[in-house]
């Protein structure tokens, strides 16, 4: 199975473009507090799409990240958390209306997690062409979208134009019911976006919200590979591994057992790992094992876009949990 990210030309100066939400996380301490019993808590930059970002950039990628910030000491910490990891913001000049930017407060426990997001009003929906110059996408051979930037306007608009501008779009469903009217206003906007895309990265939930059925999911994502010559479709199956379409074939691939400490920041981790083996001329199947266990790694790690992997540390991790 062949599967090739357009390599960089010498006109582009990124490796890939990230669009969605970045905001800031807060975890209760230490680690295994519940957030109603905390007194104090640690923070780090968070969100689906920066938590990519950062990933591609611990794996030597330059990247740059589209997601607005409100103008407040949270969205400058967002700022200052993406210039510390390496990240250019391509979005930096801050909202200055009633927006937001998103804050997530997650707990560090294997069982009875809970996650709170408020995004009432979120900056990062201010995504339009007065928030981020869509000639950025050209400084890159593909950009990366998180299905959350698609949920409202002018961010919806925003987004699936710059999948369609990239010479290779590439999707995270990243479904967040919440941000959604509908199940069905969800499905219309999701296939638009997929029209635009090489690359689909999700759940099986999100495959079965698609499909109409948790049961239809699998086929649907096998479909999606088959309509479109040299898609790339994977569906994860959480504990059960993945499963990776490219219309003429498929292979699973197991995920790597380790000691959760918590059970989110892995799929950000996997897209990251998936799209940093391939650039570096790996396989796909290669890759998909690769992006399995980063993502592996980060749950087993405190925080979230702290914890995504060197592609050096990803590599030790494999070489000592070989299969």
């Amino acid at each position: 199975m062949a599967f090739l990210v357009p390599p960089r030309t010498p006109a582009q100066d990124l490796d890939a473009v990230v669009v969605g939400r970045a905001g800031m996380d807060l975890y209760p301490a230490p680690h295994g507090t519940k957030t109603a019993d905390a007194e104090t808590f640690t923070s780090d930059l968070g969100g689906s799409a920066g938590n990519i970002a950062v990933a591609l950039a611990r794996h030597g990628l330059r990247v740059g990240l589209a997601a607005p910030v409100s103008d407040d000491p949270v969205g400058r910490f967002v700022g200052n958390k993406l210039k510390h990891y390496g990240v250019e913001h391509l979005s930096p000049t801050p909202v200055t209306g009633g927006e937001r930017t998103s804050l997530a407060l997650a707990e560090s426990r294997s069982s009875d997690c809970e996650v709170v997001i408020y995004r009432n009003q979120a900056a990062d929906f201010a995504l339009s062409a007065e928030t981020f110059d869509l000639a950025h996408v050209d400084r890159a051979p593909c950009v990366v979208a998180t299905g959350t930037a698609l949920a409202v306007d002018p961010s919806r608009s925003t987004t699936v134009e710059a999948l369609r501008r990239s010479a290779c779009g590439m999707l995270d469903l990243d479904y967040r019911p919440y941000s959604w009217t509908s199940d069905e206003d969800a499905r219309t906007v999701y296939f638009t976006a997929i029209e635009a895309c090489d690359v689909i990265i999700g759940n099986d939930e999100e495959f079965g919200l698609l499909a109409g059925s948790l049961e239809a999911g699998k086929t649907l994502a096998e479909r999606m590979a088959q309509e479109r010559p040299g898609r790339l479709v994977i569906y994860k199956m959480g504990g059960e591994g993945s499963v990776t379409f490219d219309g003429n074939a498929a292979f699973e691939t197991p995920i790597y057992p380790v000691d959760m400490l918590k059970p989110f920041g892995a799929g950000d981790a996997f897209m990251g790992g998936v799209l940093a083996s391939m650039v570096a001329g790996n396989s796909v199947a290669k890759a998909v094992d690769f992006g399995s266990a980063a993502a592996a790694m980060v749950v087993a790690t405190r925080g979230c876009a702290s914890a995504m992997p060197t592609t050096a540390q990803v590599q030790d991790f494999i070489q000592s949990h070989r299969r």
